[in-house]
């Protein structure tokens, strides 16, 4: 018989029991996953670049005057040697005609100063004059020659300054907004440009990865020049190709970080000076190596791990080793086998040994 103190605490028991009894199976986690797959994977790095002119001039007069022509268009495309401004040249034609005036004279005394020589180198042969007198003309004819050399060279030095009276472009790019317009008096001592042309086929873009990268941009770099590809900010267009030209010398040591120059061809004119893009180096290409979505891997203290999906529906929790992340994809180096099933989303619910129910179909990163 039970004694009478201890029946409340068998019921407790036994309503207890019959509640765990009938408590429902924990439901199974909705899940996305992913396959590992052997395949080959092209390996890049990926920087924020700023795209540059490949050249940038800005156009100064070297002489003074009054601007009379505005050759070009602002936005408008030039070749080297086409005209942009034109600066009045009639005062610098004046000092070019004066030069030329003076070597034409110079000249004619130079012409009877050696007629007068050759007559006199007879007479003197002769001793019909005194040699003083012929030594007298040869110095003459002498300081004539070098009078005219004086004003070729002035003649040279007037024809430059009046060639900058004409403004020409030094290289081909495209005529940004001036500053200046018609009628207005410049100076060669002005501290602002005319205008400023920039040079866009090619173009530059200039972009910076971690030092961590540089043997293996180095290594790339030995053996060719490695492919860069520009990418819009968002990551949906791509804009050209080119190829890496300059690894700068040094790394930044506030940042950690190494500078990179590539040229590209821009022959949309898709790049413009001053942009933000995405610049994307590549690397090795590595060929059958098992690959996995990046969404699946966790960090956690002990490393990285996935969550792995068995056959009962169940997922097991497992570590891993990763090498090359490239394409959305890592490279897994320990831990798992080709064919694997691994979770992608919905991991912050799961432990080992969780039930998963998988939506959609898996993604393979093939």
């Amino acid at each position: 018989m039970i004694p009478r103190a201890l029946l409340p605490v068998l019921l407790v028991l036994a309503g207890g029991t019959a509640l765990a009894a009938d408590a429902p199976a924990r439901p199974a986690v909705p899940v996305t996953v992913g396959k590992v797959v052997k395949r080959d994977l092209q390996t890049y790095l990926e920087g924020l670049g700023t795209v540059q002119a490949y050249n940038t001039v800005t156009i100064r007069p070297q002489v003074d005057g009054q601007l009379v022509r505005l050759a070009v268009k602002e936005g408008q495309t030039v070749h080297a040697g086409d005209l942009l401004f034109q600066i009045d040249p009639r005062p610098y034609q004046a000092v070019y005609d004066q030069a030329a005036a003076k070597k034409a004279q110079d000249q004619a005394q130079l012409a009877n100063a050696r007629l007068d020589l050759e007559r006199y180198t007879k007479l003197a042969d002769k001793n019909y004059i005194a040699h003083q007198q012929l030594d007298a003309t040869q110095a003459q004819v002498n300081q004539l020659e070098a009078a005219v050399k004086g004003d070729q060279a002035a003649i040279d030095a007037a024809k430059v300054t009046l060639d900058y009276c004409s403004i020409r472009s030094p290289i081909e790019g495209r005529v940004g907004i001036r500053t200046i317009d018609v009628g207005n008096v410049v100076h060669a001592a002005d501290a602002a440009g005319l205008v400023v042309i920039t040079q866009l086929q090619p173009i530059h873009l200039v972009f910076s990865l971690a030092e961590d990268n540089l043997q293996n941009i180095l290594k790339a770099e030995r053996a060719s020049p490695p492919p860069v590809a520009a990418i819009s900010r968002d990551g949906t267009k791509h804009l050209d190709d080119g190829m890496l030209d300059v690894v700068d010398n040094q790394v930044d040591q506030t940042t950690g970080m190494v500078r990179l120059r590539a040229t590209l061809p821009n022959k949309s004119n898709l790049l413009w000076p001053g942009q933000f893009v995405n610049a994307r180096l590549s690397l090795d290409r590595l060929a059958s190596v098992l690959t996995i979505p990046v969404e699946a891997i966790q960090r956690g203290t002990e490393g990285r791990s996935v969550f792995v999906v068995k056959a009962d529906g169940t997922v097991e929790q497992r570590p891993i080793q990763i090498g090359a992340v490239s394409e959305g994809v890592a490279v897994v180096t320990k831990g798992l086998a080709d064919g694997d099933i691994v979770v992608t989303s919905g991991q912050y619910r799961l432990e080992s040994g969780s039930k998963v129910e998988i939506r959609g179909t898996p993604v393979t990163n093939g």
